[in-house]
């Protein structure tokens, strides 16, 4: 998987990074630790520039998050709630998470969307509730785009290390890719497993 990355990479170059970091986010093929620390790797081995690499990346990141914010942004809470209710089981959360989620983010919103940037599992979960409690567009993008920027950096110096370290360093990120996606699972299962209504 890493190494079909990397050549999508280093052949659709700029505008394969964008439209990777957007489908991550839409649709989580390949986490972006990978799509940006392989653009690193590149960037190591001469086939990218460090700038127009976190540019791509960055706008990317912040389209993709906007698409999930404005599919949540006109369902809006009245048309989630059916769905909540029929699914909640299986999404571990209740009519209740989702008013006070909301009730929060209508007030630190743009705070929560820039700090949750940073969080591997929530990064583009957070544009969900965001687009529900109507953050204002240009904040959302705003903080969307300046979190995004600043973990696409540590992605890119990190991956840029391994290139110059390591020979193979894209069978590493195939690893990563790994790891990331059982972690990923076995949480779900255990908050699955050990979740249980309020009500309950």
């Amino acid at each position: 998987m890493s190494e079909w990355v990397y050549e999508v990479i280093r052949q659709g170059g700029y505008l394969g990074i964008v439209f990777l970091m957007a489908l991550e986010n839409i649709i989580p093929p390949v986490p972006s630790e990978v799509i940006m620390g392989l653009g690193g790797v590149a960037v190591a081995r001469g086939h990218m520039q460090f700038w127009p690499l976190l540019v791509a990346g960055t706008v990317g990141s912040a389209l993709g998050n906007y698409v999930l914010f404005l599919i949540a942004d006109r369902m809006g809470y009245e048309r989630l709630r059916p769905f909540i209710d029929r699914w909640g089981r299986w999404l571990t959360l209740e009519w209740h998470d989702v008013e006070v989620a909301g009730k929060f983010l209508r007030r630190h919103g743009h705070w929560v969307v820039f700090v949750f940037r940073f969080m591997p599992m929530f990064r583009s979960m957070i544009s969900v509730p965001a687009g529900l409690a109507h953050v204002g567009h240009l904040r959302f993008l705003a903080f969307t785009a300046a979190g995004a920027a600043i973990w696409n950096v540590l992605l890119i110096l990190g991956g840029r290390w391994l290139g110059r370290t390591l020979a193979q360093a894209e069978q590493w990120f195939g690893w990563v890719t790994l790891v990331v996606a059982v972690v990923s699972i076995a949480f779900y299962i255990w908050r699955v497993a050990t979740w249980k209504p309020r009500q309950e």
